[in-house]
């Protein structure tokens, strides 16, 4: 079998790593280190792992695919590995953020401390303790700004904030992305 076949469109390129990255293979896992911090994937055995010349490559197993039909299930996860190494060699260097909008009459965020504090029309305030390697900012008291190395992480916390209070289709009140365009319908009228 040509191993060509089974390389996804992201595994053909390896993936070079920056100068101030480091990037190691333990215990099955693989682990970037850099100026921003450290994180770690566990492996599956479906792909092959190599680094050489300050370049990863990420190649199918085939030793463990017993038919040619599985070719397209370990072209998906080298692919898929290809882009949790990139994301994460970004997240260590740039890092990555998600940014949020709050609409509506009341409807505010504040910081206490490390917590995100939000008003959003309940009875009781919303408190958001943020996780691991996750920082909140709030520019304005109606713009939240979610910022970390995993971008995993990142877009779960956003997800959970924008879950708070999804934007409503009658007067689109609510949390939303900042790039986010949420179709408004024309009330009732009496």
């Amino acid at each position: 079998m040509a191993e060509k076949k089974f390389i996804s469109r992201l595994a053909k390129k390896p993936i070079p790593i920056p100068a101030k990255v480091e990037v190691s293979i333990k215990d099955n896992a693989i682990f970037v280190k850099g100026p921003k911090g450290e994180l770690k994937r566990m492996l599956n055995d479906k792909v092959i792992i190599e680094i050489e010349n300050n370049e990863i490559t990420v190649k199918p197993n085939l030793e463990l695919m017993k038919r040619t039909s599985e070719a397209k299930m370990f072209r998906a996860m080298t692919g898929t590995f290809c882009s949790h190494i990139k994301n994460m060699i970004t997240g260590v260097t740039e890092g990555f953020k998600k940014e949020l909008t709050i609409v509506g009459v009341g409807y505010r965020a504040a910081m206490k401390g490390k917590t995100l504090n939000m008003n959003l029309g309940y009875a009781h305030e919303v408190n958001v303790e943020p996780p691991e390697n996750v920082t909140f900012e709030v520019p304005k008291p109606n713009q939240i700004v979610v910022n970390g190395i995993d971008k995993e992480v990142v877009g779960q916390t956003a997800a959970n904030i924008r879950g708070w209070r999804i934007p409503l289709v009658y007067g689109g009140k609510g949390i939303r992305y900042v790039d986010e365009v949420v179709r408004t319908k024309v009330g009732k009228k009496v």
